[in-house]
């Protein structure tokens, strides 16, 4: 291959990005280095064991029969999202280092910040989980073949050429086993699932902080400061137009309005732990410099554009779209579940709506027999 570009060498040198030396050496030659690694790894295992926890079979099994919820996520996380990651890195000029970094990003599968997010908005949680946990599935798969075509637009430059998408399913591949041991604690104790749940996501909160302060220690202000003002807009716009392509994909399967705000925040939410870890584990430390900040960038701000949402809900949409009544078969509110059985249980028998008064009490009682 080709030589690395000046900048590829300061960078594999342990330099900052004007060939000059960088405190405390390279990313990936510190002992701190080494804990940050265990730690990107330790939380994207609590982050997949907290998403199989939320998955109960018998939802899973309504959804494979009715597939719409693995349909909007293969089209939201691997159709919308790689593809406006790719036209902002075209747009912004971005070489190919923030290129792949954004791609990373936009291929990504969707992450639990979404599941949470669209339970403060009233949506609908078994949609939102299904389209977390088939994306994460479909990742698998879809996600090397969409970084291989999209990156196809610099395949001159060093860092594509040695793209190391084998390490990239692998580590996808990982991922399945603390899901499967979720599904697993669901099954056999709901109770302990529950208290996963909550754990995964305090977890995803604390985590992305303490990697946010570790990175920026480790990279330094001087390499931090030259990140690119374009990588800052698109970790500001990417999730911005997520958010806006799912709802306007949610809009064209005439989906009820709480579905609709639970696909906007599935489609902009992305799995940034997943980014993060692949940057780290599979990327060399050397060629991927300060991008390894990108899926940071990306979750503080798709975090700040969500609560913006949330909050524009709670002030203003909550009256205005209320959660509309469902089928039996389509009632999806997991957060009701036990309650609703509850209702179903003492009312079911006997019971005869308003319209059904009048003509009941003139016709003879019936007993069941």
């Amino acid at each position: 291959p080709p030589p690395p570009p000046p900048r590829l060498r300061a960078h594999a040198a342990g330099g900052g990005p004007d060939g000059g030396e960088r405190a405390g050496g390279g990313l990936g030659d510190s002992a701190l280095s080494q804990g940050l690694s265990v730690l990107v790894g330790l939380a994207l295992c609590v982050t997949m064991l907290g998403l199989g926890c939320a998955v109960e079979l018998g939802q899973l099994g309504q959804q494979l029969r009715r597939p719409v919820g693995v349909l909007l996520a293969l089209l939201g996380q691997f159709v919308a999202m790689p593809l406006l990651a790719f036209l902002l890195a075209l747009l912004f000029a971005l070489d190919e280092v923030a290129a792949v970094a954004v791609l990373l990003c936009g291929s990504c599968p969707g992450g639990n910040l979404s599941n949470l997010m669209s339970l403060l908005v009233d949506g609908d949680m078994n949609l939102s989980i299904i389209m977390t946990a088939a994306s994460t599935v479909l990742a698998l798969f879809l996600m090397p073949l969409c970084l291989w075509v999209y990156s196809r637009h610099w395949i001159n430059t060093t860092l594509v050429q040695l793209l190391p998408l084998g390490a990239v399913s692998l580590t996808l591949g990982s991922t399945l086993l603390p899901i499967a041991l979720g599904v697993l604690v669901r099954y056999k104790r709901p109770r302990a699932a529950d208290l996963l749940v909550k754990v995964s996501l305090w977890s995803l909160l604390v985590t992305l902080v303490i990697l946010f302060i570790l990175t920026g220690t480790m990279l330094g202000p001087d390499l931090l400061a030259h990140i690119p003002a374009s990588v800052y807009a698109i970790a500001v716009l990417m999730p911005l137009a997520g958010y806006a392509l799912g709802y306007g994909l949610a809009m064209a399967f005439a989906l009820p309005p709480h579905c609709r705000r639970t696909v906007s925040l599935e489609t902009g939410c992305q799995n940034v732990q997943l980014c993060t870890a692949i940057l780290k584990l599979t990327f060399p430390p050397q060629l991927i410099g300060s991008m390894y900040m990108f899926p940071l960038l990306y979750a503080l701000f798709q975090s700040a554009e969500a609560g913006l949402f949330v909050l524009a809900y709670k002030m203003y949409g909550r009256e205005s779209y209320k959660q509309e009544p469902l089928g039996e078969e389509e009632d999806t509110d997991i957060s009701y579940k036990k309650l609703k059985e509850e209702e179903v249980a003492d009312t079911s028998y006997g019971a005869v709506s308003a319209e059904e008064r009048g003509s009941a009490q003139a016709e003879p009682a019936q007993t069941a027999l």
